[in-house]
C-alpha cells in the first residue's frame, strides 16, 4: 500500500489504552467516518492496545491514509513481547485461554475491512487494520489530512471517566441502530411473506391458466381438423361441377359462361389448397401425422420435383434447374413429406422470383446429414421478415404479393414437417438479389412413426334418409345396377355423371351409410361406390358388415373419397381389396384413368370410348 503518515502513538501506561481510543475515534470523525464506523475503528484499536499493555508491556500505534484509489484508514500495533504460539488457533477459535487471549483479535479482524498479523515467538507482534471511507464520503485530499494533524496535536485528552461516557454514548447508538435495523428486517420479512403469498397465488393463477390456453389449443386443433375435413366434401364437389361444365357434359358455355365458370374453379382450387394446408397444420400439431419411413434415393425425389415444375414455368422469364447430387446416395426417411416440403420451397421461389432462376441441390453435411438448397435471384426478404414468415398465415408485404396470393400456410407447415422429420429450415435473404432456403434433415430417420387415425370428416349436407329409402319394388331387371351411397348431393351428382359414361347402368343414390346397407340387401346392386366420411356409419363401417355377411362378400366396392388416407386406413384398404379414386378431380383424362383402373381393380368392364 502507497500510505501517508499521519501521527504515531505510544502504549506504555493502562491509561493510555483510553487516549488511543480517544485518539482513533477523534481522527475518524475528521476523516467522514459514520458514528457506526467510529465506534467500530476505536473499539477495535482500544483491544489491540489493551493487547499490548497486557502481553508486552509497551509498544506503539502507527496511523496513515490510503490517499490513492480506494481511500483508507490504516493503523499498525507493534510490540516487542513474547509474540503468539498458536497464532492460527487463536485466529480460527479454536484455542482456549484463561486470559481471554485471542478475542480481542477476532472481533477485531470481525469488524474490519483489511485485518493482517505477523507474530513470531520471542520477536513479538505486529498487527495491521484498516477501514475503507465509505462511498458516500467525500474523498481526502492531502491538505485534509494537515487538518487532521493539527486538531489531533492541540486537542485536550478527555479523563477516563468522560471517554466511558464516550463509550457508552457509542454503544447506546450502536444499540438503536441494530434495534431500527432490527424492525427493519421484521418489516421486510412482513413484505416478503405477503410477497410470497402473492406468489404462490399467482403460480396458481398462471396454471390455471396455462391448463385453460392448452385445452383451447386443443379445440383450435380439434376445430382445424375437424373443419377442414368438413370443407374438402363440397369443394371437391364445386371444382368437379366446374370441370363437368368447362367440358361442355351438358352443352355449350357462352364465353362469358365459360370465364365465369373458370374463376369459379380456380378459387376452389385456391380454397382447397387452403384447406388442405390447415389440416396438415392441424395434424402436425395434435400429433396425428404418420411417418412413412422407407429406404429411397434422392435422386429420385429431385427427379420428381424437376417433372413437376418445368411444365409449369409456362413463358416465365426464369429458368428452373434441379442439379443432381455428385455421388448417388440412399435415405431411410419419409419420401413424401421431404418432397412436400421441397416442392412447397420451391413453388415459393417460383412465384416471387419474375426474371432469373431458381436452382435446386443437394449435399451431405459429415455422414448423417442432407442440405437442400433451394436458391433464387428474386425480389428477396428483409431481414426483420425472415423469422415472420414461419408464421402460420403471415405473408411479407410486397409489390409481388398483389399478383401472387397465397395462403400464408406453405412454409409454415414446411417448417412444422422438417421438425417432425429432426431437421430445420434456414433463410439467408437481400432484398433485390434473391433468397436461399436451406432444408436440413437426418439422412436415417431415428423418431416414432405415430399412427392416429381421424375420423371426423364428412358433410352433413344430403337429403333426408327417409326419402332415399329403397322402395320394395326395386329395379331388378337385367341391366347392371351401380349403387352411389354418399351424404353429399352434388358429389353423387358429379360421379354419377362421369360413371355414367363409362357404365352402360342404372343408379340408386343413398344419402346415409344406413341407407346403403339397407339398398345392398334389398337390391343386391353389381357395384358400390362409397364415401368413407359420413355421419354415423361411415365408409370403413359398411365395409366391414359387408364383409361379415357371406351373402355381401362378394359385392364389388370402389371408395370415393375427398379423405386424405394415412397409412393405416391405406393398409385397411388394401386388406379389404377396395381401390380408392379421390374426389379431388383436376382434369377429365385423370378421372376417367382412375375410374377406369378402379373398375378392372374390381373385375367390371367398362365402355371404350373414341
Amino acid at each position: 500500500m502507497n500510505l501517508t503518515p499521519l501521527i504515531r502513538f505510544v502504549v506504555r501506561q493502562e491509561p493510555d489504552i483510553v487516549t488511543a481510543r480517544q485518539k482513533t475515534r477523534r481522527m475518524a470523525e475528521l476523516l467522514g467516518f459514520d458514528s457506526q464506523d467510529r465506534a467500530r475503528i476505536s473499539t477495535a484499536v482500544s483491544e489491540l492496545a489493551r493487547n499490548v499493555y497486557q502481553y508486552a508491556g509497551k509498544g506503539h500505534i502507527d496511523y496513515s491514509f490510503k490517499i490513492d484509489g480506494e481511500q483508507m484508514l490504516v493503523i499498525k500495533v507493534t510490540d516487542s513481547g513474547p509474540g503468539i504460539a498458536n497464532l492460527s488457533e487463536v485466529l480460527s477459535g479454536t484455542y482456549v485461554s484463561s486470559t481471554g487471549m485471542g478475542v480481542g483479535l477476532i472481533g477485531s479482524k470481525k469488524i474490519m475491512d483489511f485485518f493482517d498479523i505477523v507474530s513470531n515467538v520471542g520477536e513479538g507482534t505486529q498487527i495491521t487494520i484498516g477501514k475503507s471511507l465509505p462511498k458516500r464520503t467525500k474523498r481526502i485530499e492531502p491538505e485534509q489530512l494537515d487538518v487532521v494533524l493539527t486538531d489531533l496535536s492541540s486537542k485536550h485528552v478527555v479523563s477516563a471517566f468522560e471517554e466511558v461516557q464516550n463509550q457508552n454514548r457509542d454503544l447506546m447508538t450502536a444499540l438503536e441502530e441494530v434495534k431500527a435495523a432490527k424492525e427493519e428486517l421484521a418489516e421486510l420479512n412482513r413484505e416478503l411473506a405477503e410477497t410470497n403469498r402473492g406468489v404462490v397465488a399467482l403460480y396458481a393463477e398462471l396454471d390455471e391458466k396455462a391448463l385453460s390456453l392448452q385445452k383451447a389449443n386443443e379445440i383450435k386443433t380439434s376445430f382445424l381438423s375437424n373443419m377442414t375435413h368438413e370443407f374438402r366434401t363440397p369443394l371437391s364437389s364445386v371444382i368437379s361441377l366446374s370441370w363437368l361444365l368447362l367440358n361442355k357434359v351438358d352443352g355449350d358455355l357462352t364465353s362469358e359462361q365459360q370465364k365465369q365458370v373458370e374463376y369459379i374453379k380456380k378459387s376452389s382450387e385456391t380454397l382447397m389448397e387452403l384447406v388442405n394446408n390447415l389440416l396438415d397444420i392441424a395434424k402436425v400439431e395434435a400429433g396425428k401425422v404418420s411417418v412413412s419411413n422407407s429406404e429411397f434415393n434422392i435422386q429420385e425425389v429431385l427427379g420428381g420435383l424437376r417433372g413437376v415444375f418445368r411444365p409449369l414455368m409456362g413463358n416465365k422469364n426464369v429458368t428452373f434447374d434441379v442439379f443432381d447430387p455428385t455421388f448417388d446416395f440412399m435415405m431411410n426417411s419419409d419420401e413424401g413429406k421431404i418432397a412436400q416440403i421441397l416442392r412447397n420451397l420451391v413453388a415459393n421461389a417460383v412465384k416471387f422470383t419474375e426474371a432469373g432462376s431458381v436452382t435446386v441441390s443437394s449435399k451431405l453435411i459429415g455422414v448423417d446429414v442432407v442440405e437442400f438448397e433451394v436458391r433464387d435471384t428474386g425480389i428477396g426478404i428483409k431481414k426483420e421478415d425472415l423469422d415472420y414468415i414461419f408464421e402460420d398465415f403471415s405473408q411479407v408485404e410486397t409489390p409481388l404479393h398483389k399478383k401472387q396470393r397465397g395462403t400464408g400456410l406453405g412454409l409454415p407447415l414446411s417448417k412444422k414437417l422438417a421438425g417432425l422429420l429432426g431437421g430445420d429450415i434456414f433463410v439467408e435473404s437481400t432484398i433485390g438479389e434473391g433468397t436461399v432456403f436451406r432444408f436440413r434433415v437426418p439422412r436415417n430417420y431415428c423418431g416414432d412413426s405415430e399412427k392416429v387415425l381421424i375420423t371426423s370428416e364428412g358433410s352433413q349436407n344430403g337429403t333426408n334418409d327417409e326419402e332415399n329409402s329403397p322402395a320394395q319394388n326395386l329395379d331388378n331387371g337385367e341391366k347392371f345396377k351401380v349403387l352411389l351411397i354418399d351424404d353429399d348431393e352434388s358429389s353423387r351428382y358429379v360421379l354419377k355423371n362421369l360413371v355414367k359414361n363409362e357404365l352402360d347402368a342404372v343408379f340408386w343414390e343413398a344419402s346415409s351409410g344406413a341407407v346403403g346397407l339397407d339398398v345392398i340387401e334389398k337390391w343386391k346392386p353389381d357395384l358400390v361406390f362409397l364415401d368413407l366420411s359420413m355421419p354415423e356409419i361411415d365408409g370403413f363401417e359398411i365395409l366391414v358388415k359387408l364383409r361379415e355377411e357371406k351373402r355381401n362378400i362378394d359385392v364389388p366396392v370402389i371408395v370415393n373419397s375427398a379423405k386424405k388416407l394415412n397409412d393405416f386406413e391405406r393398409k385397411f384398404l388394401n386388406d379389404y381389396s377396395t381401390p380408392f379414386i379421390s374426389k379431388e378431380r383436376r382434369d377429365e383424362v385423370t378421372a376417367i384413368k382412375d375410374l377406369r383402373q378402379a373398375l378392372s381393380h374390381v373385375g367390371v368392364d367398362y365402355k371404350v370410348r373414341d
